[in-house]
């Protein structure tokens, strides 16, 4: 196992940039600045002779600054008008990079303060290993971070924050939030049909599901609906045919899987129930599924994997052809890693983020197994941890998406 330590000594965590909105109590947006730079400046610039870099063509020079950290870009801009020009504005940063086709994922990490409750989102770069954070998501003061649930565009830079609840009301939300990397703001979107807290959400074909969950009268929804990003605009689909919160949910096969999870003092077995949208049904979870079901989950080479919160904490995989789950080989979660935690993957990786925002990454390998007489794939992992800076000392992370930009 690999350690990596973020120092205290230093500044790791950096503004990506100040918030570019205004919020009322009633969530209205003011109008944004234009964060844009005027492009005519710059061109003034260039054409007076400034070169971004003294001996390198614009084009190599810009192919290099693209590449600086967001950490570096305060002392940066004070290096030139045109270093200025371009990491300014954080809008037009991401713009060049995606233009230059630029590609890093980074995770983005919702967490609340564990004694003031106060929720903000942190951002993990996934291949510096440097922390950095956005500007406040706009929400009202007293909630329950748990309520909330997050979905994420990767491809798209985009993310998403759904419903919600009153903590000292007990009163659900139906609202959605968006945050888009490029242009490093929050928008507020048209709101769901039903307000829900503690619902099932997942993404599928680049379309926002979200079931079941707690309603306004504090018993369990049935009902789900549907969203399409590029539209806005919220539709209802098939009920799930129980009434349920949902404890875990994840996306696979182009199916939505939504588990009710294990609860003390665990005699009553859980319910889980998978969603077609192509035929827009519902049908009961195999059993060995939900049964063994027990943590929080994430989807790599098209499987299903657990990290564990009721067993010694080990990683699993599900096997789908013999309903039944199997112990990763390798070391068990990190003891540094502790509950609550939050899962997401990225390509062959597993990031688990414990209390604290320390970060494990798990390596996932596979080899195919002659043993077996299905001849299917077999596991195991190798972790990595990457120690939080002291200032998340106190942070308890409730999610965690995946984003590139």
């Amino acid at each position: 196992m690999q350690r990596v330590r973020v120092s205290s000594q230093q500044a790791p965590v950096q503004k990506l940039g100040d918030s570019q909105m205004t919020l009322s109590p009633k969530f209205r947006l003011a109008a944004p600045m234009s964060s844009l730079l005027d492009s005519s400046v710059e061109s003034e610039l260039a054409l007076s002779g400034e070169p971004l870099i003294p001996g390198l063509p614009d084009d190599i020079a810009l192919n290099c600054l693209l590449r600086l950290p967001v950490e570096s870009h305060t002392p940066c801009k004070a290096v030139s008008r045109r270093w200025y020009q371009l990491l300014g504005s954080k809008e037009k940063f991401f713009t060049r990079r995606k233009e230059f086709g630029f590609h890093d994922p980074w995770l983005f990490v919702f967490a609340f303060h564990k004694c003031t409750g106060k929720i903000e989102w942190q951002v993990f770069d996934m291949k510096k290993l440097s922390w950095h954070s956005i500007p406040a998501m706009p929400c009202k003061e007293k909630v329950c971070p748990h309520g909330f649930r997050c979905v994420s565009i990767p491809q798209e830079g985009a993310l998403y924050v759904c419903g919600g609840v009153v903590s000292d009301v007990d009163c659900p939300l139906n609202v959605v939030l968006k945050y888009e990397v490029q242009k490093n703001r929050w928008t507020v979107m048209k709101k769901m049909i039903t307000a829900r807290s503690f619902f099932a959400s997942g993404v599928v074909d680049g379309m926002i599901y979200v079931a079941g969950g707690n309603s306004t009268d504090l018993f369990e929804l049935n009902s789900a609906e549907v969203m399409d990003p590029r539209k806005g605009i919220w539709r209802p689909i098939a009920s799930m045919g129980t009434n349920m919160a949902s404890y875990d949910a994840a996306v696979l096969n182009g199916k939505l899987f939504v588990t009710e999870g294990w609860f003390w003092p665990f005699y009553v077995v859980p319910r889980g129930q998978i969603y077609d949208p192509k035929t827009d049904t519902w049908e009961s979870m195999a059993a060995g599924l939900r049964e063994g079901w027990t943590g929080t989950s994430a989807v790599v080479y098209g499987h299903l994997f657990v990290v564990s919160e009721h067993e010694r904490i080990k990683l699993k995989v599900y096997y789908t052809n013999t309903d039944c789950w199997e112990a990763v080989a390798g070391a068990p979660l990190p003891e540094q890693i502790c509950k609550p935690f939050s899962v997401n993957c990225c390509e062959s990786r597993i990031y688990v983020v414990g209390k604290n925002l320390h970060v494990a990454v798990g390596h996932i390998s596979r080899k195919n197994s002659a043993v077996t007489s299905d001849n299917r794939w077999s596991f195991s992992v190798q972790w990595q941890v990457v120690d939080a800076p002291a200032a998340f000392s106190d942070l308890v992370p409730t999610s965690a998406q995946v984003l590139f930009a």
